[in-house]
């Protein structure tokens, strides 16, 4: 498995860039001078937590973001995951699923299987080289900046600012007897006649 050049750096982009709560798998790929050309982050509910589950939401992901490499004769971009969870940094059950998923579905996209991180309340740990450090850690996304409805202007209550004006309505025609009506009629109805009796 090849190693991260620099996983503090690595976690600190990949966590500016998606902000992940605890729930969160963050897959990313990296070219082969160890730089992020692709990733996606995506929460996944509590009942998928087999590897299989977990491995074909991998391969969606990587197939939305980034073109398979099953063409070359060796993998050169590498695929690794970060997952921001609650609970011990310490190897569980999940991270065993979340671990054998990350290894098919880069197989089965061409990508040679990168590192798994952890990101929980006590920081992010490497694990299998055992790196670790404190920050970012699971709640750090509380703090980065956040941009919501609420920073759209206020709307103000009816009556305090300019209103439009409301449209003016359409004249109402002046109400005429039908003995008027009748009478415009029948003298549209003889030049008619004396217009096509002339031709």
């Amino acid at each position: 498995m090849p190693l991260l050049h620099a996983p503090r750096e690595f976690v600190t982009e990949l966590h500016q860039r998606h902000l992940p709560q605890p729930g969160t798998t963050v897959v990313a790929v990296l070219d082969p001078g160890h730089r992020v050309v692709a990733s996606a982050s995506f929460g996944v509910r509590p009942q998928f937590s087999d590897g299989w589950d977990h491995r074909n939401a991998l391969l969606g992901h990587l197939r939305r973001v980034t073109p398979h490499d099953l063409k070359r004769i060796s993998p050169s971009r590498t695929a690794v995951l970060l997952r921001c969870r609650d609970g011990r940094p310490d190897w569980n059950e999940q991270d065993g699923a979340w671990m054998w998923a990350l290894r098919a579905a880069a197989e089965l996209h061409g990508l040679r299987c990168g590192s798994y991180l952890t990101l929980t309340p006590a920081g992010w740990l490497s694990l299998g080289d055992g790196r670790h450090g404190r920050n970012p850690h699971s709640g750090s996304w509380a703090l980065g900046p956040i941009h919501t409805v609420t920073e759209l202007p206020p709307r103000t209550p009816p009556g305090t600012g300019p209103e439009r004006a409301a449209p003016a309505e359409p004249p109402v025609a002046p109400v005429t007897s039908l003995d008027t009506v009748r009478t415009l009629e029948s003298g549209r109805d003889s030049r008619t006649i004396r217009r096509t009796a002339a031709r």
